[in-house]
């Protein structure tokens, strides 16, 4: 029996109104096999989480241009860790320093990537993530 595939939900959140490389990124990972589900514009830590949990996803991408990384990072962290979705992967990308990376890292999100980040680097990224945390996933009884 092969694995599921790959869901992902891809979020904007907050004011950014700018989505261009949030829906490239979508596009790809679709290409990719993975099943994308992807929420919009300006949406809330909680829309998102509660978007995450309603679509039973095993990773969340944020895309974030807008200066806010790391409000929106470590509360959606939080948010899907009291949601009993620790397993979930936390990843994404936009303008984010390289030292606020490290800090968000160390928050619990996986690795953030930068634009013209090849979509095959967010691929296999996700791939070995996912692949790393299903089995925590599966142990702890959570749906398939």
């Amino acid at each position: 029996m092969s694995d599921p595939p790959i869901r992902i939900l891809i979020a904007k959140p907050g004011l950014d109104g700018h989505d261009r490389g949030a829906k490239v990124v979508a596009q790809g990972l679709r290409d990719a096999g993975m099943e994308v589900i992807y929420t919009g514009l300006r949406q809330t830590a909680e829309q998102i989480v509660k978007a995450a949990l309603e679509e039973d996803v095993d990773a969340v991408g944020l895309s974030l241009h807008s200066g806010a990384h790391m409000t929106f990072f470590p509360r959606i962290r939080e948010l899907l860790d009291a949601a009993g979705l620790g397993h979930v992967l936390l990843t994404g990308g936009g303008i984010i320093p390289e030292e606020d990376k490290r800090e968000l890292r160390r928050l619990g999100a996986g690795m953030l990537f930068g634009p013209g980040t090849p979509i095959a680097s967010l691929v296999d990224y996700i791939r070995k993530e996912v692949a790393r945390r299903r089995p925590a996933r599966d142990a702890a009884g959570e749906p398939e």
